[in-house]
């Protein structure tokens, strides 16, 4: 795209990983971020991979071509998006006991899931009177944006759905056998590891949105777009608007909540140092190392662009 310097590959894929693939690769990855300039966060689990990362396009096709080989060719489920500026510092490995946190061993993706739902046929489907539809994702994520009448467990992470399941699930239901229960994430991985929670929990009709909010929004029109307000993403950009640009927030430093224009312009704001969420969550004395910090962010920014001046 003109202008747009990086290109963003958010992906993720279920499948048996084994230990000694899992550091091979991450090898392989770190070569090719000590030659390029690469960037992102990548998860490796005996389950699989799931991240993002952010390069040229020519250095995309490199880590892309590599993971096919690791993968067995398997659906990375990939959305691409671009920026005119590294939404990352540099490149992060994690190996994990999980792509994404659940805390539940007994359960499988690769093996079992819901029925993918494309974009093209999500409206029709959480439209339908006989669907209930489920935000997967964490409250901080859910205040900013999501589908209309969506259901909203107010998790603060992920290894707390499986309780709000428990919990709060049938209580929506009207008839656990022919309810449709659809779900859906930023970008697929974890409404697919949700649905293959359900599914062992012995729920029927379900299923999640392939892609997730990324997908869809690019997929979709604006006069047939039923998500409203921003999505939430794990980067510099913070939040994507529907066109899938950098939206309007920005993060709190002190306690990391995505804030808004309008929020930054509320009393309690200090750049750096508080918001109207953390108000009560630190001492004074952290509130000094917090302001200590941003004044060193804010020369640091002044010297780098005398330095770009001259």
């Amino acid at each position: 795209m003109k202008g747009k310097n990086y290109k963003i590959v958010s992906l993720y894929s279920f499948f048996s990983f084994k230990e000694n693939l899992i550091l091979d690769l991450k090898n392989k990855l770190l070569d090719i971020e000590n030659e390029n300039d690469l960037s992102g966060l990548l998860i490796f689990a005996s389950e699989g991979i799931n991240g993002t990362i952010c390069a040229a396009e020519s250095v995309i096709d490199i880590v892309i071509n590599l993971l096919n080989k690791y993968t067995d060719t398997r659906n990375l489920n990939i959305k691409v998006n671009f920026s005119k500026k590294k939404v990352f510092k540099k490149l992060k490995i994690k190996i994990k006991k999980e792509i994404v946190t659940m805390g539940i061993n007994e359960i499988s993706p690769s093996q079992e899931n819901g029925t993918y739902v494309d974009s093209a046929d999500w409206n029709k489907l959480i439209k339908n009177q006989n669907t209930i539809v489920i935000d997967t994702r964490n409250h901080y994520e859910v205040s900013i944006g999501t589908f209309q009448n969506s259901i909203n467990p107010k998790t603060r992470n992920f290894s707390e759905f499986p309780r709000w399941v428990d919990d709060h699930l049938d209580s929506h239901l009207e008839n656990k056998e022919s309810t449709n229960i659809a779900m859906f994430c930023t970008g697929g991985i974890r409404c697919e590891k949700a649905t293959s929670l359900l599914k062992k929990k012995g729920y029927k009709n379900i299923y999640h949105l392939r892609g997730g909010i990324l997908q869809y929004l690019n997929d979709t029109s604006e006069e047939e777009n039923l998500f409203e307000g921003e999505c939430y993403v794990f980067d510099k950009r913070v939040a994507l608007n529907q066109e899938l640009e950098k939206g309007s927030y920005s993060i709190c430093h002190a306690c990391g909540m995505p804030v808004s224009i309008q929020d930054q312009k509320r009393k309690e704001y200090r750049k750096g140092i508080q918001c109207h969420f953390c108000i009560d969550q630190f001492s004074d004395n952290d509130r000094k190392r917090f302001e200590e910090r941003q004044t060193q962010i804010d020369r640091l920014k002044v010297k780098n662009l005398k330095i770009y001046k001259d």
